[in-house]
């Protein structure tokens, strides 16, 4: 079977429950294995190494994608914080995640639910959702000190010309 969903940012499936859902194609741009600074092991282990920005995948491929992009820009090379969660480039975040939201509408089905993820320690998530095409239908917002967000966007049918 084909996978229907796509997780174009596993990194080490931290939020799913089933970490080998045959449904999910889980994808990230690194294969790495790390202890972390309490010790514990850290397995980024995708099915498909790419990079969230280039997508090898066909135009409408996937009926549910979950982009939960690294979130940090400022961090040392070194850091435990990098090795769990990669890390942005601060000169090209901005168009970076752009082109990856942009490869992830791409790569929608007509009538798809793109669930995206967001902390906002370093970046608003105002400022993320200006550099997408797109708005969100409705999410998960705070305003009692949480910092990550959940938005859902859904690709309308196109309209007959």
């Amino acid at each position: 079977m084909e996978a229907q969903i796509l997780d174009p940012c596993c990194g080490s499936k931290m939020f799913w429950f089933d970490k080998n859902n045959e449904n999910v194609l889980f994808a990230d741009i690194r294969k790495e294995d790390h202890i972390l600074c309490d010790g514990r092991k850290l397995h980024i282990s995708p099915d498909k190494i790419l990079d969230f920005r280039k997508m090898p995948f066909e135009d409408g491929q996937f009926k549910l994608i979950v982009f939960d992009p690294p979130h940090l820009k400022q961090l040392g090379e070194t850091s435990w914080m990098i090795k769990k969660y990669g890390k942005l480039n601060k000169q090209t975040w901005q168009t970076d995640l752009s082109k990856g939201f942009d490869e992830c509408w791409r790569c929608l089905n007509t009538c798809g639910t793109l669930i995206f993820k967001w902390n906002e320690t370093q970046i608003k998530l105002k400022d993320v959702l200006n550099c997408f095409s797109q708005s969100p239908l409705f999410g998960h917002t705070t305003t009692h000190n949480l910092k990550t967000h959940w938005m859902v966007f859904f690709k309308e049918e196109k309209e007959s010309e």
